[in-house]
């Protein structure tokens, strides 16, 4: 599989999860800049700016330890962007799912409040 393939699955794993979870998926693959953010959400009042993460094992790091600062920053930027173009009020917060495993067996854990930026 592909890298392209393998995100998109780890993509819809994600937004599987959320849903199951209570959250709207308001959209996905969203581009500012040199930003992607994965997965944009929304649970109550609650704006969640997702990044997802796979890896098959762990062995060389839990995958939400590759979430850079870079990525943090850029992820920031492109959230501020759909924050201001949607005229979001609410509160916001930066996620993390963490895929480990091959499909069909995989474990997923959702990092609520990864990351601080506003």
């Amino acid at each position: 599989m592909n890298s392209v393939t393998k995100g998109k699955q780890g993509e819809d794993l994600a937004a599987a999860f959320l849903i199951k979870k209570g959250y709207s998926i308001m959209t996905r693959n969203f581009y500012y800049q040199k930003a992607e953010v994965d997965i944009i959400a929304q649970k109550e009042d609650v704006l969640c700016v997702v990044e997802v993460k796979w890896r098959q094992s762990d062995v060389h790091g839990a995958p939400y330890e590759f979430v850079t600062p870079k990525k943090s920053k850029l992820l920031a930027r492109a959230a501020e962007y759909f924050i201001q173009k949607h005229n979001w009020q609410g509160e916001t917060r930066f996620d993390i799912v963490s895929i480990t495993g091959i499909a069909p067996n995989t474990s997923i854990e959702h990092i609520e409040s990864a990351f601080y930026f506003f």
